[in-house]
């Protein structure tokens, strides 16, 4: 008894030190996908462009990232988890190494492009893995420690994508996030063998792919978590991409009092993601996700106002509080609705995840067009309604039964 108990706590440190390596790994991902936003008018000025082509840059890596998660996550249901995602991990590396030999702002676009595409196995297939290695009534804590990870990555590649780019240029900002996600893929190979083996399945025809994808749209529960994942990512990505430029001109900050000023923004997912992901394990999503929605309209329609920058930098921090409320919670339905196709399932969930940040950025950009303070308020706007609706969609969110077990799609999986 002693020895099976003791293989059982090796198991659960096993288990919770490659959580915090593919936290590492989705922390380096966001960072470098988010660390440009705040350089762009010096991108810009440093290529000779305008705003609006080297803004490109952003949804050149999301949307691409988006999209490839649908292939990646059927290729891990097929020839298995660990082989997409180490060879995700190492095509980062590389890629994220090349974009810094960009020489004009039409080459960092291509780089930034084929990194999305190379990078876009690590985080859906990481979520994945989530499922398999807790059940659904744990899944919160390690979902938020991810989705933390997120948040954190944007945030401080935000911050210190600024405040390092004067001392290391921003191509060295390149190499360096190359390097650190180097020294991830050497601590991920010791656990390389927990993310899982080739499935014996049969061969996934196209055929199976239509019906995998229209089981998990045609089903309810998870036709409105996608779409909420969709709409959520845009409201977020689209808001917080241009914040700098939003405190450049109504501050007058420098790039590095904008850096500092974005920090807030993944302070909640890095201290309080696990805490989240408890509470939504203990009480159910019901009530969770409505008012996340609903704190971060109401922090984009402060950011109207004229506040003091003080107060417009707890804003930004609430406005993270919202995401950190949404999104790992979504994950964790999606995580429900087929073990058999999970792969497939998180691709699409990732997939509504980054085109909806790549989307969010480009038509929040085109509606400065209005100025800020009409962008902020239509983006608020579709996001309080979104809240106000979520209450009725996501009511059957909650814990039920004999343990506390929450209600899950109970339906046969498909394939």
């Amino acid at each position: 008894m002693k020895s099976i108990a003791s293989n059982s706590d090796e198991l659960e440190r096993r288990r919770e030190r490659l959580l915090r390596i593919l936290s590492v790994a989705t922390f380096l991902i966001f960072f470098q996908g988010y660390m440009v936003a705040p350089m762009l008018p010096h991108l810009a000025a440093y290529f000779g462009v305008t705003l609006a082509m080297i803004g490109l840059v952003i949804p050149a890596y999301l949307i691409p990232y988006g999209v490839s998660t649908l292939f990646y996550g059927l290729l891990s249901d097929r020839i298995g988890r660990r082989r997409i995602l180490l060879a995700s991990l190492v095509a980062f590396v590389i890629l994220t190494a090349l974009t810094a030999t960009s020489q004009n702002a039409s080459q960092l676009i291509v780089w930034r492009l084929l990194t999305g595409i190379g990078a876009s196995g690590v985080v859906p297939l990481a979520l994945a893995l989530i499922g398999v290695l807790f059940p659904y009534e744990k899944r919160g804590r390690p979902l938020g420690w991810l989705f933390g990870a997120m948040a954190g990555g944007m945030a401080f590649g935000s911050t210190f994508g600024v405040l390092l780019e004067p001392l290391v240029s921003w191509r060295g900002l390149f190499v360096v996030v190359s390097g650190f996600g180097l020294v991830a893929l050497a601590l991920l190979m010791p656990h390389a063998e927990m993310l899982g083996e080739a499935p014996a399945t049969r061969t996934i025809t196209p055929r199976d792919v239509l019906a995998g994808y229209t089981s998990l749209l045609a089903d309810p529960r998870g036709a409105r978590t996608y779409l909420y994942v969709f709409l959520n990512s845009i409201f977020h990505s689209g808001v917080f991409t241009w914040l700098g430029l939003y405190f450049s001109r109504r501050y007058g900050l420098g790039e590095v009092g904008i850096g500092l000023a974005l920090l807030g923004y993944g302070v909640p997912g890095f201290l309080l993601g696990p805490a989240i992901g408890r509470a939504a394990d203990r009480w159910g999503r019901r009530w969770l996700i409505p008012t996340g929605l609903g704190i971060a309209a109401l922090s984009a329609g402060a950011l109207v106002q004229q506040l003091p920058i003080l107060a417009a930098a707890v804003a930004l921090t609430v406005l993270s509080l919202g995401y950190d409320m949404t999104q790992p919670l979504f994950a964790g339905i999606v995580t429900s609705l087929n073990p058999k196709r999970a792969g497939q399932a998180m691709g699409l969930n990732v997939f509504a995840l980054f085109t909806g940040f790549g989307i969010g950025s480009f038509l929040f950009g085109a509606a400065l067009h209005w100025g800020f303070p009409a962008a902020l308020v239509v983006f608020a706007s579709v996001q309080i309604v979104a809240a106000l609706t979520a209450f009725a969609l996501f009511r059957s969110e909650i814990r039920i039964g004999v343990g506390h077990v929450e209600r899950v799609n109970r339906s046969e999986p498909y394939g």
